[in-house]
Order: structure tokens, then sequence, then C-alpha cells
């Protein structure tokens, strides 16, 4: 026997005995697989017969490609009876800004719809994202100081402390960040390397913040007095603004902008603004009071108010708050609002059942249960409550098709991927994945019925941020 297979033979039995060890180690609580539940799981699981070709195609394919469903791979239906102007799309490339971005499609859209399509704006994502994460930052030290005489293993303090900033959000950020600190034109301050692609930095700032953090928390339990804690906070975000005014720009304090007609054209003279003139000059009012977010959420309470507990863009600034409505009430907000022309902000669990290809949602798209022999049967609720589903991505309601009675067949948002994705930039949802995987709607409060205003109107009860349905939009 050779050296080479002495040690073969030595690896082998050592293999064995590990094996056999962790076997032994996993039955002594009687809740490990031993070898005779792997018999019987190897009789149920190990493909037979006709179960081979399978075996072959998934080894080497997609499991999309072979789970599509070949009878709802026909064009799709771009025919919309409803539908708002059409506006230039745009992509948020690498980063979790999805909320930011379709919150600003609202916002530019209104200001067409209201000039009747005479004008057009293009806000800069960039300008009200640095703000974000900087109020982000502020959100995070202050919180650890708030929480500082909990221990680091709270159920709050690891909140503050596995996630210190995000790129994620909702359009309570929009409203709050834009009354604050307004709003610019894009081409005065564009997108950046690391606007667009934002993973570098943001980790970058969270080390730092997770090491002011412990700083903030020292200097607590010795006694520092709220100036102290203040003036030193305040210094620590002055790194942060340098590292983001690097990384995403500085931003604009005083520009000059001429507004343009849909095909581009200059209309008059450029004008001087501040970013607070230039939003009272296209928002014109406080977004905060004007909306609802309503939310289905099959779990809770309908017609019930709830209130996410520091889910916010800003300390200062409106938790994230919602009614909780089935379905049916979400679809006829959104008819309201669509048939006069107002588009809306909205969030879905948007990767399933897509066929990127042809930018279509459906629940038909995909067969997984034929292909790997078993059922998915959970619905909205047990898919919530499991972290199986929940919103993850935010687009712009643009149009809907209704059948002869009035019922919702087909919806249209404008997302941010780009205007090459999907249909011209935009995706295509029938209405039964709309019920399914739909879960956020920020509608204005005059296409919204009484009793529902009065409803979400009602004190909110309050629940946490770890729970599955509330991770921001990205």
């Amino acid at each position: 026997m050779t050296y080479k297979e002495t040690i073969r033979l030595g690896a082998a039995a050592c293999l064995m005995f590990c094996a056999t060890t962790a076997v032994q180690a996993q039955t002594t609580k009687g809740g490990g697989i031993d070898s005779k539940m792997l018999e019987k799981i190897e009789q149920v699981g190990t493909p037979a017969g006709s179960s081979h070709a399978i075996e072959n195609a998934i080894a080497q394919n997609s499991i999309d490609d072979l789970a599509k469903n070949f009878k709802n791979a026909g064009p799709v239906d771009k025919y919309f009876s409803i539908e708002t102007p059409s506006q230039s799309i745009h992509d948020q490339k690498s980063s979790g800004r999805c909320w930011l971005f379709s919150g600003l499609n609202v916002l530019r859209a209104n200001f067409a719809r209201e000039h009747k399509d005479t004008m057009r704006v293009e806000y800069s994502q960039a300008y009200v994202f640095f703000y974000d994460q900087l109020e982000k930052a502020n959100l995070f030290l202050q919180g650890v100081i708030d929480c500082a005489n909990k221990p680091m293993d709270d159920e709050r303090v690891m909140f503050f402390f596995k996630n210190p900033i995000n790129d994620g959000g909702t359009f309570c950020g929009v409203a709050d960040l834009g009354e604050k600190y307004g709003l610019v034109p894009m081409e005065v301050m564009p997108e950046t390397y690391s606007a667009d692609n934002t993973s570098r930095m943001a980790r970058l700032v969270s080390s730092k913040l997770r090491e002011y953090g412990l700083e903030l928390r020292k200097m607590v339990a010795q006694k520092a007095s709220a100036a102290k804690l203040k003036e030193r906070k305040t210094a620590m975000l002055g790194t942060i603004y340098h590292i983001l005014a690097l990384t995403i720009g500085e931003p604009v304090k005083l520009f000059q902008y001429a507004f343009k007609d849909k095909n581009g054209k200059q209309i008059g003279k450029p004008k001087t603004y501040t970013p607070k003139e230039f939003y009272n000059a296209t928002v014109g009012h406080p977004l905060n009071g004007t909306f609802i977010m309503a939310m289905n959420d099959p779990r809770r309470e309908y017609y019930k108010t709830y209130e996410v507990e520091y889910d916010r863009h800003t300390y200062d600034g409106h938790n994230w708050k919602y009614i909780n409505l089935p379905m049916e009430d979400i679809a006829k907000l959104a008819i309201a609002s669509l048939k006069d022309s107002a588009k809306m902000y909205s969030s879905y669990d948007v990767g399933k059942q897509f066929d990127r290809k042809r930018g279509y949602l459906d629940t038909e798209n995909y067969d997984y249960g034929t292909l790997f022999g078993t059922t998915f049967p959970m619905d909205k609720a047990d898919r919530i409550r499991t972290f199986d589903s929940g919103s993850t991505h935010a687009m712009t309601l643009t149009a809907v098709d209704l059948d002869d009675n009035g019922n919702p067949i087909k919806w249209k948002v404008e997302n941010s991927w780009g205007p090459s994705y999907g249909v011209n930039g935009c995706l295509i949802m029938t209405n039964r994945w709309f019920n399914e995987y739909m879960f956020r709607l920020v509608v204005n409060k005059k296409y919204v019925p009484e009793n529902i205003i009065k409803a979400a109107e009602q004190k909110p009860v309050m629940v946490m941020p770890e729970d599955p349905l509330f991770a921001e939009d990205e």
C-alpha cells in the first residue's frame, strides 16, 4: 500500500467516524436524523423511474425555465381602460431606494397634472437620499442614547446596532424629508456612483456608527450630561456628513432653474431657488396630512390603524402609520385615484411569480408544485407570519384595466429599473397576483371614503419593526 493510499484510507476512516459520531450526537436528544429516519427519508425523496428525466432537467436548467406555465406564456395584454399620462422612467441601479424613486414619481406626476401636462419636473433622488442617510444616522445615534441604560442584548438595542443605516424606506420619508429640506431638480444634483451603488458606502457608515454607538453608551454609563452627549453626537454626525458629501455629493443650497415642457423645451428664463423654495414652487403644500397609507395584512383586524415604532426617516418625523384594509377596499381607492389621473405610491412582493422577460406578474406564471411533485398551499396570512412573503419593492401605480362591471382585471406600475426593463420600464400584473402580493398603497385623502378616514384617525396600535411585514421597501 502506498503512502497516498494509506492517507486516503485514514481520511475515509476519519470521515466514517465523524459521520457516525454526528448521528449518535444528534440522536441523544431524540430530535435528530438517525439512521432509520434517514432510510425513510431516502425512500420518499429519491427520484424513481420517470422522475430521473426531471432530475436531469433540473440539474442542467433554470428552475423558472422548467416551471414556466406554457399555457400562460403568450403575449402580454398591454391595453388599459384607465391610464395616467406616461412619464420618464428612472433607474435606481444597485441601491435600495425604490421608495424614494416611487415617491418622487408621484410628486412629479402631480406637478405635471396640476399644470395640465404643459410643464414637467425631474427631482434629484441624490439630494433627498443624502438627508435620508444623515437623518437615519442621527436616528441611530439618538436611539442608542435613549436606550443606553438597557443591556446590549436588549431587543431594541440590538435592533439599532444590527441595522444602523439602510437604503430602504416608505413614502413617509419622502413627505418628512421634502418638507424639512426641500427638493432640487435632478440636473443640479445628479446621481453619483455611490448613490447608484450604495453597498460599500453603507458598510463604512454602518461601521462608523456602531463605533460611535458604543462610545455614546459609555458616555451615558459615565453620567455624561445631556449637553455633552449632544455636543459629541453633533461632532459624530459631522464625520458622517463628510463621508456622505464625498460619496453622494454635498447638497445644493442655491441654484438656478428653468422649467421645461414634456418635450424638454425650456419655458421662460431661469430663476434662483433654494431647495425649500423649489419645494414650494413644485409641491406647494405640506404632504403630511394629505394622504393615508393603506395596507393589506390579513393577520390583523381590518379597519384598524397601526403604527410601526422607530420606523421613520427622521428622529423628529413621523412613524410609519397605516390603516389595515381588505384588498377590495384598496382596489376601490386605487381605481378612484386613477380615474382622476393621480398616480400612487404602492409596494409589493415583486419577486413572486415574476416573469422578468415579459415584465409580467401572475400567480399562474410558474408551476413549481408539479415540477417538484408537491404543493405550496400557504395563503397570504401564512406567508406573512412565516416570513415567506412581505413588501419588498415600491413602484408607482399608474393604470388599471376594468371589466364591464367595473372590476379590475389587471394593473400597471412604473418601475425604477430603467426604461428598457419590462414593458418600456413598466410592469403589468393580473388582479389575482395583485390580491396576493400587493401590500401598501399611499392615496390622497380626497379619494378615501369617510368611514375609512375615521378609521385611519383612531389611536393606532403600536407594533414592533421586527414584524415580518414591516421591512422597508427597497
